[in-house]
């Protein structure tokens, strides 16, 4: 299975940045970062759908995607895990990861989603979120594998 994290903005260097790479050299699955850059549009709408145009060109063929929002459906590590298990012993070849800009993502892509993915209620940056994401893939993982790193 590979795995692609599209995601609006651009890392710059710094401690967000080496973090994500630190969780993705771990994981045993190729993975792609695929960055769409933020043009800041007064009109949120616009501005969503703009981002939306960009993230969609991102995603693999046949992919089934998993959208990040707050309204998403909750999760625990091991629930994650399971899923991505699921679609692993399904034969799912591409595995997509959406991350919204600012105003998170447009309702057109939440309802191409297979899964609305919520990481808690809280807002987060979504520099944070590719970290808290790429832990939750590697803590995956290691859940499937029997790996040890879990252990709650």
């Amino acid at each position: 299975m590979k795995i692609t994290i599209a995601a609006a903005g651009r890392f710059r260097g710094g401690p967000e940045k080496e973090l994500y790479q630190k969780y993705i050299e771990r994981l045993p699955w190729p993975i792609s970062l695929s960055e769409v850059d933020e043009r800041h549009i007064k009109d949120k709408r616009k501005q969503r759908q703009q981002e939306a145009r960009k993230l969609e060109k991102a995603v693999p063929k046949a992919s089934t995607i998993v959208a990040l929002d707050e309204i998403g459906t909750g999760l625990s590590s091991d629930g994650l895990a399971k899923k991505i298990g699921g679609w692993q012993d399904q034969g799912v070849r591409d595995l997509t990861f959406l991350i919204g800009g600012a105003d998170g993502l447009s309702p057109e892509l939440l309802k191409c989603a297979d899964l609305v993915l919520s990481l808690g209620a809280m807002t987060w940056p979504h520099m944070m979120v590719r970290v808290m994401l790429a832990e939750q893939l590697y803590r995956a993982s290691t859940l499937i594998s029997g790996h040890p790193y879990h252990r709650g």
